[in-house]
């Protein structure tokens, strides 16, 4: 077996966050467009969906036309990180408008199809045991990008949003650079089964695989609402302090890491599955006295959320993990691309269902309403 040369799982994890730092661009810039251009509260909840939305859709193209496996990964990462680059930089061009800039988070998300994904394939063709802690590297990288436009937002100083987009942009053209020139096609790197969306009715009478997809939808339901709407709940607890609010959202997101990387190690001892309910239940338990948290000193509250940013994204590799593991043989792929697909589709629901209840009643009670994701998440995986 060849060895692996050590610059290339380095490479890999800064790539993944370079690249996935594309994800939450609009999110960290939005308060100046809504000073800017007059867009309501809702329309954080809006291109968060649009971005959703597009991921969705990049996913089912990539795996029903297999663009990994007919070409080169490490091709298809660096042209979606251009492409996605570009659609990112198109926000400048929206002039403020609503729905040109829904359809340039959208463009935006369908290409990050071509990296989150893609990354994790290139990452097995070059280390196809401990996937738990593969996986808790990679992801935990995805949660770090997803983190970076707050901190250039906050550490910026008198930066424009233009400028903040264009940075994150040339963020994750570097990203991509990087993997096309330091990372060649690993030895295990293997062709997947062809994505056959027929595949749905099978892969559910697995009860394991029901047991863990429903896990990961309910951990899914509050995931990115809670990145999505991280800074307004900040701003209203901490002041509207756009420096404040953008490092302190950067902080509680880019924790995940820690989460991601201990519960990667953590799986070698006591199994994903303990892992994946341990770091659910802390999280919605989070959900559950978020209320109080709300109404405590700000050193506890801003304690309280770098805690919640642990535990919110710790478990996402575990799933991914366990997803793999009971998917039936030879559907691998598919049961992976529509349980992706699923996850995803709730992610739109729950931010929806917030970016309204905000406005209706403020952020300090609405993170009540993920309680049931962990709920039944937590009932599938026992």
């Amino acid at each position: 077996m060849p060895a692996v040369p050590a610059r290339v799982l380095p490479t890999i994890v800064i790539s993944q966050f370079a690249a996935t730092s594309l994800w939450f661009a609009g999110n960290a810039v939005m308060p100046d467009l809504q000073r800017s251009a007059g867009l309501p509260a809702s329309a954080v909840g809006d291109i968060t969906i649009a971005v959703q939305l597009g991921f969705i859709a990049g996913t089912l193209v990539f795996a029903w036309l297999a663009i990994a496996d007919r070409f080169s990964p490490r091709i298809i990462f660096f042209l979606s990180t251009l492409a996605g680059a570009a659609a990112n930089a198109a926000t400048l061009t929206s002039g403020g408008e609503l729905l040109p800039l829904l359809a340039a988070r959208f463009a935006t998300g369908f290409f990050l199809a071509g990296m989150y994904p893609v990354g994790m394939k290139i990452a097995t063709g070059w280390y196809d045991r401990d996937p738990g802690l593969a996986l808790g590297w990679l992801v935990g990288a995805l949660v770090v990008g997803t983190a970076l436009p707050h901190l250039i937002r906050g550490l910026g100083g008198d930066l424009p949003w233009q400028g903040v987009i264009l940075s994150v942009s040339a963020v994750s053209i570097a990203g991509g650079l990087a993997m096309f020139l330091l990372v060649p096609d690993g030895p295990h790197l293997r062709a997947g089964a062809k994505f056959d969306p027929a595949a749905f009715a099978t892969i559910f009478r697995s009860a394991d695989f029901r047991a863990s997809a429903f896990g990961y939808f309910g951990h899914m339901w509050e995931l990115y609402a809670f990145y999505a709407f991280l800074p307004v709940l900040l701003a209203a607890r901490v002041g509207s302090d756009a420096a404040t609010v953008s490092v302190w959202s950067f902080a509680a997101i880019a924790t995940g890491f820690l989460g991601c990387i201990a519960g990667g190690y953590l799986s070698r001892r006591i199994g994903s599955a303990r892992v994946a309910y341990m770091q659910l239940s802390a999280s919605g338990l989070c959900c559950l006295v978020s209320p109080l948290a709300f109404l405590a000193p700000v050193q506890v509250f801003l304690a309280f959320l770098l805690f919640w940013g642990v535990v919110v994204a710790g478990d996402s590799p575990q799933f991914s993990t366990l997803n793999s593991r009971f998917a039936p043989p030879g559907l691998v792929g598919s049961a992976l691309t529509i349980a992706n697909c699923i996850g995803f589709s709730i992610t739109i629901v729950s931010i929806g269902l917030l970016a309204w209840l905000i406005e209706a009643v403020g952020p300090q009670y609405v993170f009540l309403m993920l309680v049931p994701g962990p709920v039944l998440g937590l009932a599938a995986l026992r």
